[in-house]
């Protein structure tokens, strides 16, 4: 299915009057090791129509699984969850976030920020797994700024390319063209001070890149050195807590290039259910932190509330 921005507005309408009231805003250390502390912070939810993931027409067995998840309505309400790496000097930041242009039940991160005690200021680095709107769109403020005015940025040199390119809008899916216009708009204002990268690299002390494409054509993870233990974002690699697990071999409208998201999916997940490895998802519950589990043919989440 294709997210159109009239869907984007109706959705986003819809929850207007919800997003007014108190919601779960989370700021927790969730490792530490040393002087080295990743965090994960709220930057509120999405909402977005059941059918986003597979259209009108479901794969057998799709509603079962919404089922036992909860998701019995026309809607998911999925969290999104920024990581923030305090690192000696450095806080970095992955991804910034949907910002106020998005919807109204996201853009939350600064009051996460408030409940760490972390300033804006602060932010030497802003790392970006890729540039859909709940990810990047957080990087300009209300008055048109940058957020974050005196971090450095990176990204993918795959997925720079990709956004900036003038033909992209011309070129992607009718239902995402202002994604490609708020991104190419937003990327612009960081040509001066982003540094981009490839696969397997160091991208900043302890902060390995891992191409991880399909969702977004460059879509980047990144492993994460806590002490001895290394820890995986995976972005919207893996973009829920459900279906991506359970059947990770289905294909996602969410994705754009739904065949690559999968084989990426399936790989990603055999490797860290392999090697018991945590992770953070973007996109999914309790913060995010978790490992992945093998079940039968599929894997399931397991969180570290679980």
């Amino acid at each position: 299915m294709k997210l159109t921005r009239r869907q984007v507005i109706k959705y986003g309408t819809a929850t207007a009057a919800s997003a007014m009231l108190p919601r779960q805003i989370w700021a927790q250390s969730t490792v530490q090791a040393g002087d080295v502390t990743l965090d994960s912070l709220s930057d509120g939810n999405l909402v977005l129509p059941k059918s986003f993931a597979f259209g009108d027409t479901p794969p057998d067995g799709a509603e079962d699984i919404f089922a036992r998840y909860g998701i019995t309505g026309d809607t998911m309400t999925p969290d999104c969850n920024i990581t923030l790496l305090r690192n000696g000097n450095r806080k970095i930041l992955f991804d910034a976030g949907s910002g106020h242009e998005f919807m109204p039940s996201a853009g939350t991160l600064l009051d996460a920020f408030d409940a760490l005690g972390v300033d804006i200021y602060d932010v030497t680095d802003v790392v970006f797994t890729h540039a859909h709107p709940d990810h990047l769109w957080g990087v300009r403020d209300d008055f048109g700024d940058l957020m974050f005015p005196d971090a450095a940025y990176h990204m993918g040199r795959a997925e720079w390319d990709y956004w900036t390119d003038d033909d992209t809008v011309n070129t992607i899916d009718e239902g995402r063209v202002t994604f490609a216009v708020g991104a190419k708009s937003r990327l612009e204002m960081l040509a001066d001070q982003i540094t981009l990268f490839d696969d397997d690299q160091e991208i900043l002390p302890g902060v390995l890149s891992r191409l991880t494409p399909g969702h977004t054509p460059g879509h980047m993870a990144f492993e994460v050195q806590v002490g001895s233990e290394s820890i995986m974002i995976v972005g919207d690699s893996i973009v829920n807590h459900h279906v991506a697990f359970e059947q990770p071999a289905w294909l996602s409208g969410s994705d754009q290039v739904p065949e690559l998201a999968a084989r990426t999916r399936l790989a990603l997940l055999d490797q860290l259910s392999t090697t018991q490895t945590r992770l953070i998802g973007f996109h999914l519950p309790g913060g995010g932190l978790g490992r992945a589990e093998r079940r039968g043919d599929g894997f399931i989440f397991v969180g570290e509330d679980t």
